[in-house]
């Protein structure tokens, strides 16, 4: 179903012990947190956090694992009202999980039919929503800024004459008006011409970056003395903002980095799991 991203170097870096706690908090298919599960028992817990509700259904009860949905920008609140501590770990690993992609019908991939929803959990905006009512500059900042999209004013425009004709509803509208919107050598570049615009809205939709940036502080705060802090990013954007946290923090003596450059998946790894690709593993110890 998904396959845990880095699992044997996030384990190396974590060194679950038994008797440890840990907090994972993008629980997904508990890929990693299963696997850490293994090495703290008897007496070690992991608190898991899901934000999709359809997700935390398909997940079977496990002794020692407690699963709670909510965002982890909440972290600090879930952790007190579960009085769950002490945290020896947390971990963060912000991509999406195969069937997100693949089977939830929310529109995060454009290689599918399927509505424009994006959203991970049930509340706040759509991909919809946006696409059919923002401003023409607004789009044109989230496809620049989020998706660090080069044909982000081209797209904007497209996007708003298209929407003046019929609501832009599904994936396949979605990218047709890319495609129509980019130069045609554009297609035939590594990349789909979709990836980014359809980054870009996913991350608007679900606040990634906001709440990334609401989590850091909550982690660290949570944390042992000598706890660890693991996060794994598949974009620049969420990759820069840790590395900055990490680096304030290292200055003000609140932290050591742990990997002076970003951890990558193995050849072999990239191979057998082609959405790892982008992963960057950064990890800091609690001083």
């Amino acid at each position: 179903m998904h396959q845990p991203v880095l699992k044997n170097e996030v384990l190396e870096f974590l060194q679950p012990e038994p008797g440890k706690n840990f907090i994972d908090g993008t629980f997904g298919f508990g890929g990693h947190a299963l696997e850490i599960l293994k090495r703290i028992k008897p007496d070690g817990r992991v608190l898991g956090i899901e934000r999709d509700e359809e997700v935390l259904k398909k997940q079977p009860s496990v002794q020692g694992l407690i699963l709670k949905q909510g965002n982890f920008s909440n972290l600090k609140e879930i952790v007190q009202k579960e009085k769950f501590s002490p945290v020896d770990g947390v971990l963060l690993d912000l991509g999406l999980s195969s069937w997100q992609i693949g089977e939830s019908g929310k529109g995060f991939s454009f290689l599918k039919e399927e509505p424009l929803i994006m959203r991970v959990d049930s509340e706040g905006i759509t991909a919809q929503e946006i696409v059919n009512s923002w401003p023409e500059q607004k789009l044109e900042k989230i496809l620049k800024e989020y998706g660090e999209e080069r044909y982000a004013r081209r797209i904007a425009q497209s996007i708003c004459q298209k929407r003046k004709l019929e609501r832009i509803k599904t994936t396949s509208q979605l990218v047709k008006i890319i495609r129509q919107a980019v130069p045609a050598g554009y297609g035939r570049r590594r990349i789909n011409p979709a990836t980014k615009t359809f980054q870009a809205l996913r991350i608007a939709v679900n606040d990634e970056l906001g709440n990334l940036e609401k989590v850091l502080p909550q982690a660290l705060k949570i944390l042992n003395t000598k706890g660890r802090l693991a996060i794994i990013a598949f974009h620049s954007l969420e990759d820069r903002i840790v590395k900055n946290y990490f680096r304030q923090e290292a200055k003000q003596g609140q932290l050591e980095i742990l990997t002076k450059k970003p951890i990558r998946p193995s050849l072999e790894e990239v191979r057998t799991n082609p959405r790892s690709r982008s992963a960057k593993l950064r990890v800091a110890l609690k001083l």
